[in-house]
């Protein structure tokens, strides 16, 4: 049952949401990546679903299978102005040679920059804030009007991901993660055999990348995400917690 349909029906939007994402999870339980994008594009949410990226470490895979199945499939990008200039470039490299169609780009607001930040040193003091300004509120416009997002997250990428399903309940929508359960070598794989080119900066030890102040080279052994935040009780900047459209807690794609 889609998540619209729950209303008409009286059903209680959040529980009508959790069966319609268990339901899922049992359909495609078997099915590959390709095939839970396929469903989840022409199917499930045709015309109410956006993938959001960061323009990552991994995010070509993901981005090329959508552009696969629909280039004109929106893409939501979250330019918090403080990332690294390789990550725009990376950007502009992977719209064109991918053919992506719609791809929108969206940045905190002067005001909230002015009166939350205004000296763009914030992420030295309260690295939760920060994120909250820069990421989860932008998210929130972004997502505004669709009803399932896709997500990038992998389960091999930390231990805060390692349960993930290919569906979840987010913040009132479903959240699509159909690499869930790829591996770091299947992903370098893919990225190979299709030609993909790789973000420059993971050949210089940045296997995941957010803003350029709270990101750090990982060492050899260490958990991918370790450079994010680096000593700091944070593993995630609030877009990919369940709360983030109610509190403020502290990734990318």
């Amino acid at each position: 049952m889609a998540l619209h349909e729950t209303f008409s029906l009286g059903v209680d939007p959040e529980l009508g949401l959790q069966g319609e994402v268990a339901a899922l999870n049992s359909q495609y339980e078997d099915m590959s990546a390709q095939e839970i994008l396929l469903g989840a594009i022409r199917h499930q949410f045709a015309g109410d679903i956006a993938m959001v990226s960061s323009f990552g470490a991994d995010s070509a895979v993901l981005l090329h299978m959508v552009a696969q199945i629909d280039p004109s499939t929106p893409v939501l990008f979250i330019d918090t102005v403080k990332l690294f200039p390789a990550t725009l470039l990376y950007r502009d490299e992977l719209i064109e040679k991918l053919g992506l169609a719609d791809v929108r780009t969206f940045k905190p607001t002067r005001e909230d920059l002015e009166e939350q930040d205004p000296s763009g040193m914030l992420w030295m003091t309260d690295t939760d804030a920060c994120c909250h300004i820069r990421k989860v509120v932008p998210m929130e416009r972004a997502l505004h009007g669709f009803e399932a997002w896709i997500s990038g997250r992998k389960r091999h990428q930390s231990a805060t991901r390692n349960s993930l399903e290919n569906f979840e309940v987010d913040a009132g929508r479903v959240k699509v993660n159909p690499l869930a359960d790829w591996s770091a070598a299947e992903v370098l794989d893919y990225a190979r055999s299709h030609g993909l080119p790789p973000h420059p900066l993971v050949s210089q030890g940045y296997p995941s990348i957010g803003c350029l102040p709270c990101t750090s080279k990982v060492a050899p052994g260490e958990d991918p995400r370790a450079g994010r935040w680096r000593g700091h009780d944070k593993t995630e900047c609030g877009i990919h917690w369940p709360t983030h459209g109610k509190e403020i807690d502290g990734s990318g794609i």
